[in-house]
């Protein structure tokens, strides 16, 4: 899709492994005039992930690898997004860890959205994290990938408020609802729009 201002918007693809919320904020996005990427592909590595239904809705095309031999997948992944001409990488929920060699074919055009406020609580049961160490504040983090676990450098972040009554449950929704209009915003910062 070209935009009126004469360039083309930037192929993307969408990593999921989940219910793909963040994807269906970000497909919405990419369709909206003032969006720097377009979304080409959706991979997964989970064939039942309920996100994989905005692929088929969207019309956009989607591939699934299962990860169990690790290196031969990524070199299938690497062809295929060369295969669609794909320029960067949203991991959204992505639960596998990529490794320094794929990360290098694509430095600095992985992006990944974390559900803490990084450098705190990188991995996984944040919210679980968060609330066991009393925090006031919690909230998500847009970074790029590097080789390190989600210690690629910081994009953009969004501070929530905890709640004295705070589940992990609501504190999860709450920063979920952050995170949709998040990626969006750090999309826009880097490309300077």
């Amino acid at each position: 899709m070209v935009k009126s201002t004469g360039y083309k918007k930037i192929k993307t693809a969408v990593f999921i492994s989940g219910t793909g919320s963040n994807l269906k904020s970000l497909i919405k996005f990419s369709k909206t005039k003032k969006s720097p990427i377009s979304i080409d592909l959706i991979i997964s590595n989970n064939s039942k992930a309920k996100g994989l239904k905005h692929a088929k809705l969207n019309k956009i095309k989607k591939k699934v690898f299962n990860f169990k031999k690790k290196h031969k997948i990524e070199n299938q992944i690497l062809s295929v997004l060369k295969e669609h001409e794909i320029k960067m990488i949203c991991l959204a929920g992505f639960m596998k860890i990529l490794s320094k060699y794929f990360i290098s074919r694509f430095r600095g055009k992985i992006l990944n959205i974390h559900p803490s406020l990084l450098p705190k609580y990188k991995g996984l049961n944040t919210h679980e994290r968060v609330l066991n160490n009393n925090e006031k504040y919690s909230g998500c983090t847009v970074h790029f990938v590097n080789s390190k676990l989600d210690s690629g450098r910081i994009i953009l972040q969004k501070k929530v408020k905890i709640s004295k009554k705070e589940t992990k449950n609501s504190l999860a929704k709450k920063v979920l609802f952050q995170e949709h209009k998040l990626y969006a915003k750090a999309i826009l910062k880097i490309f300077n729009h």
